[in-house]
């Protein structure tokens, strides 16, 4: 299962507080993801996972990040959420590399989208081979547990390698742009805001979020600017309005084929529903 290009908010949800699950549906993040890793303690990962299973079978869509390959609750999440219809895809936690990743998609239909939350040294060093797997729609980057495992700071400088690894590793294989790791300021919009904005920069497609309250932040960080908009439209009817399809100037700046094809998609991510 492809997910929206223009799916740019991942909300996560914990699996043992049902009561959210509604609520997050319907917070206008683009994807809802059902938690049973981090959020959930240890005594209610069985509960969390059917909670999960119910709510998918009850008529909801939404993606589930189980519990990493290895722990005593992995086969039994896969197992659970096969059969769930409103199963949109797994996210796989502490992906390394295609082996694992293989299992998870033999292990679920078809349909069954899977993202690998990229969060090791060894997931960055294998993220070509891992973006290459089948039923992979798309790369996630698990920043907080990468700079602990590198045992860096959490800062931009200390994270550019691996999300340009990232980045690069799915353009190569043909998927969106990878999404970015969670902002734990959960209610200060412009730090989410902030930070979305950089991913946008690096190349990222979208950011995971914790916080109903991030959602609109992050949305509003991945669209186009009014200005960008503007100009991207000025610069194609200038474009249009000449002879032939050289390179111009404009303000003194030149013009070529990649500036308006940068123009050019400006204004397709505009045109996106929200």
């Amino acid at each position: 299962m492809s997910t929206r290009r223009h799916s740019v908010s991942w909300l996560f949800v914990p699996g043992d507080r049902p009561n959210r699950f509604d609520k997050a549906a319907c917070s206008g993040a683009h994807e809802v993801i059902v938690d049973l890793e981090d959020s959930v303690a240890a005594e209610q990962k069985a509960a969390a996972r059917d909670h999960a299973a119910a709510w998918l079978t009850s008529g909801a869509t939404a993606w589930v990040r189980v519990n990493p390959v290895g722990t005593p609750w992995h086969e039994s999440d896969i197992a659970a959420l096969a059969s769930c219809p409103g199963l949109r895809g797994v996210m796989v936690p502490k992906s390394q590399g295609p082996a694992t990743l293989t299992h998870v998609a033999e292990s679920l239909p078809r349909h069954v989208g899977i993202v690998p939350l990229v969060e090791t040294a060894l997931g960055v060093h294998n993220a070509a081979a891992i973006a290459t797997c089948p039923s992979v729609t798309v790369l996630a980057f698990g920043s907080i547990d990468y700079a602990l495992d590198i045992d860096a700071d959490e800062t931009d400088e200390a994270l550019l390698f691996a999300r340009g690894a990232l980045v690069v590793a799915s353009r190569a294989a043909g998927l969106p742009g990878p999404i970015d790791g969670v902002t734990v300021q959960t209610t200060d919009t412009e730090a989410v805001r902030a930070a979305a904005t950089r991913a946008r920069g690096f190349g990222f497609g979208g950011k995971l979020c914790i916080h109903p309250a991030q959602v609109d932040a992050v949305n509003a960080a991945f669209a186009p600017s009014r200005e960008d908009i503007e100009r991207a439209r000025a610069l194609l009817a200038s474009a249009a309005a000449r002879p032939g399809d050289g390179a111009f100037l404009v303000e003194g700046k030149m013009i070529d084929e990649p500036v308006l094809a940068r123009a050019r998609r400006i204004l397709d991510r505009a045109d996106r529903p929200a």
